[in-house]
């Protein structure tokens, strides 16, 4: 679909190369890191994340160290980022 659209495509296998605690925090920005973490995930269900957050270092941390942690797939368009697969979103982003 990417190529399609005639973007250059940059894919990165998150379990073979994990991204940083300071990766993630300059992707996230200004952005709620929580939109980041994936409720699916059985960290985040064991911590009780949804009742009880982490702090934001502390999930900079987290993902950092369990890249599943991070709610994928992440399209990232510029300075906007799609989370999970939605197509419609997708191709909204990719006409800019």
């Amino acid at each position: 679909m990417l190529e399609k659209a005639g973007r250059p495509v940059e894919e990165r296998e998150l379990n073979a190369r994990p991204l940083s605690a300071a990766e993630l925090d300059a992707l996230i920005g200004k952005r709620d890191y929580l939109l980041f973490l994936n409720p699916r995930n059985e960290l985040y269900r064991e911590l009780n994340m949804k009742e009880r957050p982490p702090s934001r270092s502390e999930a900079l941390k987290r993902m950092a160290e369990t890249p599943n942690l991070i709610k994928r797939p992440l399209l990232i368009v510029g300075s906007k980022i799609v989370f999970g697969f939605d197509e419609k979103e997708y191709a909204a982003v990719l006409k800019g």
